[in-house]
Protein backbone atom coordinates (compact mmCIF):
# COMPACT_ATOMS: atom_id res chain seq x y z
CA UNK A 1 0.00 0.00 0.00
CA UNK A 2 1.21 3.29 -1.02
CA UNK A 3 0.72 6.51 1.61
CA UNK A 4 2.86 9.10 2.44
CA UNK A 5 2.95 11.16 5.92
CA UNK A 6 0.59 14.22 5.77
CA UNK A 7 3.58 16.63 6.21
CA UNK A 8 5.50 15.05 3.64
CA UNK A 9 3.31 15.43 0.95
CA UNK A 10 3.90 17.57 -2.59
CA UNK A 11 1.51 18.57 -4.99
CA UNK A 12 1.42 15.52 -7.45
CA UNK A 13 -0.15 15.15 -11.06
CA UNK A 14 -3.95 15.12 -11.80
CA UNK A 15 -5.27 11.41 -12.21
CA UNK A 16 -5.34 9.69 -15.94
CA UNK A 17 -8.60 8.67 -17.33
CA UNK A 18 -9.75 5.51 -16.23
CA UNK A 19 -9.46 2.34 -18.97
CA UNK A 20 -12.10 -0.44 -19.15
CA UNK A 21 -10.30 -3.11 -18.04
CA UNK A 22 -11.47 -6.93 -17.71
CA UNK A 23 -13.13 -8.08 -14.44
CA UNK A 24 -10.65 -11.12 -14.29
CA UNK A 25 -7.66 -8.36 -14.08
CA UNK A 26 -10.05 -6.82 -10.79
CA UNK A 27 -9.23 -9.65 -7.91
CA UNK A 28 -8.98 -7.14 -5.47
CA UNK A 29 -9.90 -3.12 -4.97
CA UNK A 30 -7.08 -0.88 -6.02
CA UNK A 31 -5.04 1.04 -2.87
CA UNK A 32 -3.93 4.34 -4.61
CA UNK A 33 -0.16 3.94 -5.50
CA UNK A 34 1.11 5.06 -8.39
CA UNK A 35 0.92 1.50 -9.99
CA UNK A 36 -2.83 1.14 -8.91
CA UNK A 37 -4.98 4.46 -8.69
CA UNK A 38 -8.50 4.14 -6.92
CA UNK A 39 -10.82 4.08 -9.64
CA UNK A 40 -13.85 6.84 -9.43
CA UNK A 41 -17.00 6.74 -11.47
CA UNK A 42 -19.57 9.54 -10.90
CA UNK A 43 -22.95 9.40 -12.06
CA UNK A 44 -23.80 11.03 -15.06
CA UNK A 45 -26.12 13.89 -13.17
CA UNK A 46 -25.43 17.31 -15.77
CA UNK A 47 -24.99 14.82 -18.94
CA UNK A 48 -22.18 12.79 -18.25
CA UNK A 49 -19.36 14.63 -20.39
CA UNK A 50 -16.07 14.01 -19.15
CA UNK A 51 -15.45 17.32 -19.75
CA UNK A 52 -18.53 18.22 -17.02
CA UNK A 53 -19.09 15.72 -14.16
CA UNK A 54 -15.65 14.86 -14.30
CA UNK A 55 -14.15 18.50 -14.12
CA UNK A 56 -16.71 19.22 -11.11
CA UNK A 57 -14.57 17.05 -8.84
CA UNK A 58 -11.68 16.85 -10.35
CA UNK A 59 -10.38 19.60 -8.03
CA UNK A 60 -11.59 18.05 -4.78
CA UNK A 61 -9.78 14.93 -5.79
CA UNK A 62 -6.75 16.97 -6.74
CA UNK A 63 -6.77 18.58 -3.28
CA UNK A 64 -6.68 15.08 -1.70
CA UNK A 65 -3.77 13.77 -3.92
CA UNK A 66 -2.14 17.04 -3.10
CA UNK A 67 -2.27 16.00 0.78
CA UNK A 68 -1.90 12.84 0.82
CA UNK A 69 -0.04 11.04 -2.42
CA UNK A 70 -3.26 8.83 -2.97
CA UNK A 71 -3.70 8.59 -6.80
CA UNK A 72 -7.15 8.34 -8.38
CA UNK A 73 -8.46 8.02 -11.90
CA UNK A 74 -11.72 9.40 -12.72
CA UNK A 75 -14.22 8.59 -15.19
CA UNK A 76 -18.20 9.24 -15.57
CA UNK A 77 -20.43 6.41 -15.77
CA UNK A 78 -22.88 5.81 -18.73
CA UNK A 79 -26.03 5.61 -16.84
CA UNK A 80 -26.76 5.80 -13.02
CA UNK A 81 -26.69 2.19 -13.25
CA UNK A 82 -23.68 1.49 -14.76
CA UNK A 83 -21.88 3.10 -11.72
CA UNK A 84 -23.59 0.60 -9.09
CA UNK A 85 -22.62 -2.37 -11.59
CA UNK A 86 -19.04 -0.90 -11.95
CA UNK A 87 -18.91 -0.86 -7.84
CA UNK A 88 -20.70 -4.01 -7.14
CA UNK A 89 -18.12 -5.60 -10.46
CA UNK A 90 -15.32 -5.09 -8.22
CA UNK A 91 -14.11 -2.70 -11.40
CA UNK A 92 -14.43 0.78 -9.31
CA UNK A 93 -13.50 1.60 -6.07
CA UNK A 94 -15.06 5.28 -4.99
CA UNK A 95 -18.46 6.21 -6.83
CA UNK A 96 -20.37 9.04 -6.53
CA UNK A 97 -23.73 8.77 -6.39
CA UNK A 98 -27.35 9.68 -5.95
CA UNK A 99 -29.26 8.33 -2.66
CA UNK A 100 -31.30 6.19 -4.53
CA UNK A 101 -28.38 4.40 -6.51
CA UNK A 102 -26.26 4.33 -3.28
CA UNK A 103 -28.95 2.18 -1.55
CA UNK A 104 -28.96 0.45 -4.53
CA UNK A 105 -25.73 -0.44 -4.21
CA UNK A 106 -25.41 -0.73 -0.61
CA UNK A 107 -28.13 -3.65 -0.97
CA UNK A 108 -26.04 -4.92 -3.33
CA UNK A 109 -23.05 -5.37 -0.41
CA UNK A 110 -20.80 -2.89 -2.43
CA UNK A 111 -20.75 0.26 -1.34
CA UNK A 112 -20.37 2.22 2.09
CA UNK A 113 -20.54 5.80 2.64
CA UNK A 114 -17.23 7.66 2.61
CA UNK A 115 -18.22 11.38 2.81
CA UNK A 116 -20.92 14.17 2.14
CA UNK A 117 -20.18 17.58 0.90
CA UNK A 118 -21.33 20.32 3.19
CA UNK A 119 -22.83 23.48 1.83
CA UNK A 120 -24.66 26.31 3.95
CA UNK A 121 -24.05 24.34 7.34
CA UNK A 122 -25.44 21.02 6.20
CA UNK A 123 -25.54 18.13 4.11
CA UNK A 124 -28.51 18.47 2.05
CA UNK A 125 -29.91 19.40 -1.68
CA UNK A 126 -33.43 19.68 -3.39
CA UNK A 127 -34.96 17.83 -5.99
CA UNK A 128 -38.67 20.22 -8.06
CA UNK A 129 -40.96 20.18 -10.17
CA UNK A 130 -40.69 22.69 -12.79
CA UNK A 131 -42.62 24.25 -15.42
CA UNK A 132 -42.46 25.83 -19.00
CA UNK A 133 -44.01 29.68 -18.47
CA UNK A 134 -46.82 29.05 -21.09
CA UNK A 135 -47.64 25.44 -20.23
CA UNK A 136 -50.61 27.06 -18.01
CA UNK A 137 -49.30 24.69 -14.84
CA UNK A 138 -49.42 26.64 -11.75
CA UNK A 139 -49.67 23.69 -9.05
CA UNK A 140 -49.45 20.30 -9.17
CA UNK A 141 -53.36 19.99 -9.53
CA UNK A 142 -52.24 21.35 -13.27
CA UNK A 143 -50.52 18.53 -14.54
CA UNK A 144 -52.94 16.39 -15.60
CA UNK A 145 -52.77 15.87 -19.80
CA UNK A 146 -49.72 17.44 -19.23
CA UNK A 147 -46.15 16.53 -20.83
CA UNK A 148 -43.48 15.91 -18.52
CA UNK A 149 -40.21 14.95 -18.88
CA UNK A 150 -38.02 13.16 -16.41
CA UNK A 151 -34.43 11.76 -15.98
CA UNK A 152 -32.88 8.84 -15.42
CA UNK A 153 -34.96 6.25 -13.62
CA UNK A 154 -32.22 5.57 -10.87
CA UNK A 155 -31.71 9.33 -10.53
CA UNK A 156 -33.11 10.11 -6.91
CA UNK A 157 -33.99 14.35 -8.02
CA UNK A 158 -34.65 13.72 -11.47
CA UNK A 159 -36.91 10.32 -11.18
CA UNK A 160 -37.71 9.17 -7.51
CA UNK A 161 -38.47 12.22 -6.11
CA UNK A 162 -40.51 14.28 -8.67
CA UNK A 163 -42.48 11.00 -9.38
CA UNK A 164 -43.02 10.22 -5.61
CA UNK A 165 -43.85 14.31 -5.30
CA UNK A 166 -46.33 13.77 -7.67
CA UNK A 167 -48.08 10.58 -6.30
CA UNK A 168 -48.47 12.39 -2.74
CA UNK A 169 -50.06 14.96 -4.55
CA UNK A 170 -52.37 12.32 -6.01
CA UNK A 171 -51.31 12.41 -9.24
CA UNK A 172 -50.70 9.41 -11.30
CA UNK A 173 -47.85 9.36 -13.89
CA UNK A 174 -49.05 6.17 -16.02
CA UNK A 175 -52.68 7.41 -15.55
CA UNK A 176 -52.82 10.91 -15.08
CA UNK A 177 -50.21 12.27 -17.65
CA UNK A 178 -50.59 13.24 -21.00
CA UNK A 179 -46.72 12.04 -22.02
CA UNK A 180 -43.58 11.36 -20.45
CA UNK A 181 -40.41 12.05 -21.91
CA UNK A 182 -37.17 10.15 -20.45
CA UNK A 183 -34.64 12.57 -20.73
CA UNK A 184 -32.24 10.52 -19.26
CA UNK A 185 -30.74 13.77 -16.77
CA UNK A 186 -31.38 16.84 -15.23
CA UNK A 187 -29.49 19.05 -18.06
CA UNK A 188 -31.66 17.15 -20.57
CA UNK A 189 -35.04 17.41 -18.24
CA UNK A 190 -34.30 21.31 -18.37
CA UNK A 191 -32.91 21.33 -21.96
CA UNK A 192 -36.57 20.22 -22.77
CA UNK A 193 -38.31 22.16 -20.38
CA UNK A 194 -36.60 25.33 -22.07
CA UNK A 195 -37.06 24.65 -25.33
CA UNK A 196 -40.65 23.72 -24.85
CA UNK A 197 -40.85 20.21 -25.71
CA UNK A 198 -42.60 19.52 -22.64
CA UNK A 199 -44.61 21.37 -20.56
CA UNK A 200 -42.83 20.58 -16.98
CA UNK A 201 -39.68 18.01 -15.59
CA UNK A 202 -38.14 17.01 -12.29
CA UNK A 203 -34.61 17.58 -11.71
CA UNK A 204 -32.38 18.90 -8.63
CA UNK A 205 -31.95 22.36 -8.34
CA UNK A 206 -28.54 21.95 -8.41
CA UNK A 207 -28.96 21.31 -12.16
CA UNK A 208 -31.10 24.30 -12.68
CA UNK A 209 -28.87 26.85 -10.62
CA UNK A 210 -26.09 25.64 -12.61
CA UNK A 211 -28.37 25.87 -16.25
CA UNK A 212 -29.36 29.52 -15.16
CA UNK A 213 -25.73 30.47 -14.58
CA UNK A 214 -24.42 28.90 -17.94
CA UNK A 215 -26.89 30.77 -19.61
CA UNK A 216 -28.59 27.14 -21.04
CA UNK A 217 -32.01 27.98 -19.73
CA UNK A 218 -33.73 31.10 -19.32
CA UNK A 219 -35.08 31.30 -15.70
CA UNK A 220 -37.96 33.89 -16.71
CA UNK A 221 -39.52 31.15 -18.60
CA UNK A 222 -39.68 28.21 -16.23
CA UNK A 223 -41.36 28.34 -13.23
CA UNK A 224 -41.04 26.55 -10.33
CA UNK A 225 -44.05 24.09 -9.31
CA UNK A 226 -42.63 22.13 -6.11
CA UNK A 227 -39.56 21.28 -3.86
CA UNK A 228 -38.94 18.60 -2.37
CA UNK A 229 -38.04 18.12 1.75
CA UNK A 230 -34.55 18.04 2.08
CA UNK A 231 -32.86 15.19 0.41
CA UNK A 232 -29.38 13.99 1.60
CA UNK A 233 -26.65 15.02 -0.30
CA UNK A 234 -25.00 12.66 -2.76
CA UNK A 235 -22.80 10.81 -1.47
CA UNK A 236 -19.42 9.69 -2.13
CA UNK A 237 -18.98 6.06 -1.42
CA UNK A 238 -16.38 3.72 -1.26
CA UNK A 239 -16.52 -0.18 -1.99
CA UNK A 240 -16.05 -2.01 1.45
CA UNK A 241 -12.86 -4.25 0.39
CA UNK A 242 -11.11 -1.04 0.11
CA UNK A 243 -7.84 -1.52 2.66
CA UNK A 244 -8.78 -0.01 5.86
CA UNK A 245 -6.10 2.42 6.30
CA UNK A 246 -6.51 3.91 3.01
CA UNK A 247 -10.33 4.48 3.94
CA UNK A 248 -9.55 6.26 7.07
CA UNK A 249 -6.89 8.35 5.38
CA UNK A 250 -9.84 9.75 3.08
CA UNK A 251 -12.02 9.96 5.71
CA UNK A 252 -9.64 11.81 8.22
CA UNK A 253 -8.51 14.47 4.76
CA UNK A 254 -12.31 14.90 4.14
CA UNK A 255 -13.31 15.70 7.25
CA UNK A 256 -10.40 18.31 7.42
CA UNK A 257 -10.23 19.05 3.93
CA UNK A 258 -11.27 23.16 4.18
CA UNK A 259 -8.60 23.34 6.56
CA UNK A 260 -5.54 21.96 5.30
CA UNK A 261 -2.86 23.75 4.37
CA UNK A 262 -2.08 24.70 0.94
CA UNK A 263 -6.31 23.81 -0.14
CA UNK A 264 -7.81 26.67 -1.81
CA UNK A 265 -11.24 27.29 -1.24
CA UNK A 266 -11.32 27.18 -5.51
CA UNK A 267 -10.62 22.75 -5.13
CA UNK A 268 -13.49 22.37 -2.80
CA UNK A 269 -16.38 21.29 -4.71
CA UNK A 270 -18.98 18.91 -5.27
CA UNK A 271 -22.42 18.62 -7.43
CA UNK A 272 -22.59 20.51 -10.76
CA UNK A 273 -19.13 21.85 -9.60
CA UNK A 274 -20.04 24.50 -6.72
CA UNK A 275 -18.11 25.76 -4.25
CA UNK A 276 -18.92 24.03 -1.00
CA UNK A 277 -17.56 24.64 2.29
CA UNK A 278 -16.19 21.39 2.93
CA UNK A 279 -16.98 17.44 3.40
CA UNK A 280 -17.93 15.75 6.10
CA UNK A 281 -16.96 11.84 6.60
CA UNK A 282 -19.33 11.64 9.84
CA UNK A 283 -21.97 10.31 7.79
CA UNK A 284 -25.12 8.46 9.11
CA UNK A 285 -26.69 4.97 7.16
CA UNK A 286 -29.79 6.03 8.93
CA UNK A 287 -30.05 9.20 7.33
CA UNK A 288 -29.71 7.44 4.02
CA UNK A 289 -32.10 4.96 4.70
CA UNK A 290 -34.49 7.14 6.35
CA UNK A 291 -34.30 9.29 2.86
CA UNK A 292 -35.15 6.06 0.95
CA UNK A 293 -38.85 6.16 3.00
CA UNK A 294 -39.17 9.60 0.77
CA UNK A 295 -39.59 7.47 -2.24
CA UNK A 296 -40.90 4.03 -1.55
CA UNK A 297 -43.49 4.01 -3.44
CA UNK A 298 -41.54 4.64 -6.59
CA UNK A 299 -41.00 0.68 -7.33
CA UNK A 300 -39.61 -1.42 -10.10
CA UNK A 301 -43.58 -1.77 -11.02
CA UNK A 302 -44.24 1.71 -11.39
CA UNK A 303 -40.52 2.46 -12.87
CA UNK A 304 -41.53 0.04 -15.62
CA UNK A 305 -45.18 1.64 -16.46
CA UNK A 306 -43.69 4.49 -16.93
CA UNK A 307 -40.74 2.96 -19.20
CA UNK A 308 -43.58 1.86 -20.97
CA UNK A 309 -45.62 5.21 -21.19
CA UNK A 310 -42.51 7.04 -21.97
CA UNK A 311 -42.06 4.70 -25.53
CA UNK A 312 -45.66 5.54 -26.87
CA UNK A 313 -45.70 8.44 -28.72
Amino acid sequence: MYLKPLASIKPLAAATLLLALPLAAMATQNDGSPDSPLRVILVPADGGTEDGTRRDFQPVFSAIEQVTGLQFDIKVGQSYGSVVEAMCNGVADIAWFGPLSYLQAREQGCAELLALAVRDGGSVYYSGLFAHADSGIETLADFPGKRVALGDVNSTSSFAVPVAMMLEADIDPVTDLGAINMAGSHANVLQALAEGLVDAGGASFDSYERAVNGGSIDPSRITVVAKSEPIPYPPLAIHPDVDGAVKATLRDVFNRIDQLPGITPEQIRGYGGGRVDGYTAEVSEEVMTKAGEMFERVNDSLKQEIIRKSSVR
